[in-house]
């Protein structure tokens, strides 16, 4: 290996290769690939983004010949998923280290763009651990042995309003550090870097911490900062400027307190990659180094690309760099890393069956979730009950509402789905792209029967009343649904009787952003009024696939 990471990645020694037998075991899985989006091209290169998804604030590690991937999931349950890779550029989802999240009952009601923020990962001694900040009520750290679980139950490290971003430091002497960042809107001050000292166990900081940077003047918004050691240096890499403009800085120095050199590492350049913001350095078995960081795409999210970088007199250069400045700009397009192997292509799953015992691992909830809100077991149908929150204007204050991540820049996804009401209730089950505003299409139980319905809900986060627009009458309650996404997230929504001929309904609609999320994609079933029991809704399955004339 060419570089020493006392603290950042802790590789594993001959020791412990029996004990990481067991992780390996993680990727043993079939290997999904998207129909729509595959970073890996075949001949030995990579297009970015690697992940065209909303996996915002990554970070990674590596352990041993495994990377391991952590992104922010903000309210939606379960929360920061795992990603497992071999080669940097295929990637699969295996797991949650989040299943409900603290406070429970404040998260059991929904909390757009409040919860996890960025999270950091680490191995250290045989064990992961997955720093995380809530903005509202502080820093929490998680454990475990496996990282596809199952995790420890979360422990709040520190206490406290506007305390984010956190990325813990095993120094040489054993002594653990923990950088953060600050949430203006919470703490009343941003633009800082924070270093405390913490005790052994890496479950509670010990003191008031040191201010170590002050970004105002130089490197507004400065967040997400990520700790390494390298020749004797600290290294606290953190972006600047904002995240849809801003770019890479690297702060350095001998001393953990400081004071730091500062040096910009990366930036848009003359690309189209906006603003590349704050991610991880990894290595590979053979030497090579690697930057995984996010970019923002509005409503298709924060999405994840994988950049060269090479360490330069002592100062890292991220992506190319062909005038020799120290500073570089992103990849389109690159040779895949070196790992000693070229393993197959995968990508996390989008498409489901629903033929599991368990749901497929890239949906999520908008809150903590009830086991009263699906089942999984119903002879290869996912069984959704209609529910009813309480006091919802709309579908945007909606906990249960089963959505994943969009998975690309254009593609159709549609859904099979047989809608038993309860005859007494106002249910109704469909397909939905959700954001500040949204649309979809339902089944609507009536007293008169079922109706096909186009909905859509003009800035639905200002509680805005939703709109519908009714189709048809719906002579059976089997139905296909779909929605096509194009260029510009703009969608389409239409309809199915026999799963081959589609008949478009309602407007075509824009989608747009959550809070600090990309739209989301996804399925429900609601009611408005309360009985003793309630309808439910058969999903047979939800594909993604390629748009198609």
């Amino acid at each position: 290996m060419k570089t020493c990471f006392a603290v950042a990645f802790v590789f594993l020694t001959t020791s412990a290769i029996a004990q990481h037998k067991s992780i390996r075991a993680v990727a043993t899985a079939p290997k999904y690939v998207s129909k729509v989006w595959v970073a890996d091209q075949g001949n030995g290169t990579y297009k970015n983004p690697i992940l065209d998804a909303d996996y915002s604030d990554p970070d990674a590690i590596r352990v041993g010949d495994d990377f391991y991937l952590v992104s922010s999931s903000f309210e939606d349950m379960p929360g920061l998923p795992i990603l497992h890779s071999k080669d940097l550029v295929n990637w699969s989802i295996i797991g949650h280290a989040l299943m409900r999240q603290p406070p429970y009952e404040h998260f059991g009601r929904v909390q757009h763009g409040n919860g996890v923020w960025a999270p950091s990962i680490r191995y250290h001694k045989g064990e992961f651990y997955i720093y995380y900040p809530d903005p509202d009520y502080g820093i929490y750290v998680l454990k475990a042995k496996n990282p596809a679980g199952p995790w420890s139950e979360p422990i709040l490290v520190r206490g406290g309003a506007g305390l984010i971003d956190p990325c813990p430091l095993w120094d040489d002497d054993g002594q653990l550090y923990l950088v953060h960042a600050w949430a203006g809107s919470r703490a009343g001050i941003k633009s800082i870097i924070t270093v405390n000292k913490m005790n052994a166990e890496g479950t509670k900081v010990m003191d008031e911490g040191v201010l170590v940077f002050d970004g105002h003047e130089t490197d507004p918004t400065i967040e997400g900062p990520k700790f390494y050691k390298r020749h004797g240096y600290y290294y606290i890499f953190a972006p600047g400027g904002g995240v849809p403009t801003g770019w890479q800085v690297v702060l350095r120095s001998k001393n953990v307190y400081g004071p730091y050199e500062r040096r910009i590492v990366m930036d848009q350049g003359s690309t189209t990659t906006n603003g590349p913001h704050q991610g991880a350095w990894v290595d590979t078995q053979t030497g090579e180094d690697w930057f995984i960081h996010f970019q923002d795409k509005g409503p298709y999210g924060r999405v994840t690309h994988l950049e060269p970088m090479k360490w330069v007199n002592d100062w890292p250069v991220i992506g190319l760099d062909p005038k020799h400045t120290g500073k570089g700009e992103p990849v389109l397009v690159y040779k895949k890393p070196n790992v000693g192997k070229v393993y197959p292509i995968e990508t996390p799953a989008e498409s489901d069956e629903f033929n599991d015992v368990k749901l497929g691992l890239q949906w999520q909830w908008m809150a903590n979730p009830k086991s009263t809100w699906a089942a999984t077991t119903n002879a290869g149908v996912l069984t959704l009950f209609s529910y009813m929150p309480d006091s919802t204007k709309n579908l945007w204050e909606a906990p249960n509402l089963l959505l994943q991540k969009t998975p690309a820049d254009e593609f159709t996804a549609t859904t099979k789905l047989t809608f038993h009401p309860n005859t007494k209730l106002d249910e109704r089950t469909g397909l939905v792209m959700m954001g500040f505003s949204y649309a979809g299409l339902v089944l609507h139980s009536k007293k008169d029967g079922l109706y096909l319905e186009y909905i859509h809900c003009k800035d639905a986060l200002k509680g805005n009343a939703e709109q519908q627009e009714t189709i048809m009458k719906a002579a059976s309650p089997t139905i296909y649904l779909r929605m096509k996404v194009m260029a510009g997230a703009k969608c389409k929504f239409s309809y199915s009787l026999d799963g081959n001929t589609f008949t478009d309904a309602g407007t075509e609609f824009q989608a747009e952003v959550g809070r600090w999320i990309g739209a989301k994609m996804g399925i429900f079933c609601s009611r408005t009024t309360q009985t003793n029991d309630s309808g439910y809704a058969d999903f047979d399955w939800f594909r993604v696939s390629p748009i198609t004339p």
